[in-house]
C-alpha cells in the first residue's frame, strides 16, 4: 500500500461509517481499523468526511466511536459520502439547515439594513 493511495479509518468494528484520511475519488480505497481491507467508494469523499462502510437505512443511526452520532435522513449505500445531505446530527438540531459544502445556515436570512 502506497502512502498516496486513498484511505479511511474505521474506529471500531461496530461503526458503520469511517473517516476519510485522504480525499477519496470514486473507486477503490483502503479501510484501516475494524474491518480492514479494500473497499469501493461510490462517489467522491472529501478528506475528513465520513464514508459509509455498509448500508445505513433511512432512520437508522450513524455509528462512529461505537456510538450514535446522527440519524440517516435517506437510505445510504455502502461507499456513499455521509454528510448533512443524508444524515442529521443528534448533537445539533440545526444541522439539517446548513449548506453541505460551506456549512452556512440556510434556514435564516442575512438581510442587511442600510
Amino acid at each position: 500500500m502506497k502512502d498516496q493511495e486513498p484511505r479511511a479509518f474505521q474506529i471500531t468494528p461496530r461503526d458503520n461509517v469511517a473517516t476519510a484520511l485522504t480525499a477519496i475519488s470514486e473507486g477503490t480505497y483502503f479501510l484501516f481499523g475494524g474491518e480492514e481491507g479494500l473497499r469501493e467508494a461510490g462517489e467522491e469523499i472529501p478528506r475528513g468526511h465520513k464514508v459509509a462502510v455498509r448500508p445505513i437505512g433511512k432512520g437508522e443511526a450513524g455509528i462512529k466511536y461505537g456510538v450514535s452520532i446522527g440519524e440517516a435522513t435517506a437510505d445510504i449505500r455502502a461507499g456513499q459520502w455521509v454528510h448533512l445531505h443524508c444524515m442529521k446530527s443528534c448533537y445539533d438540531e440545526r444541522s439539517s439547515g446548513l449548506d453541505i459544502h460551506t456549512g452556512e445556515a440556510t434556514d435564516i436570512s442575512y438581510d442587511v439594513v442600510s
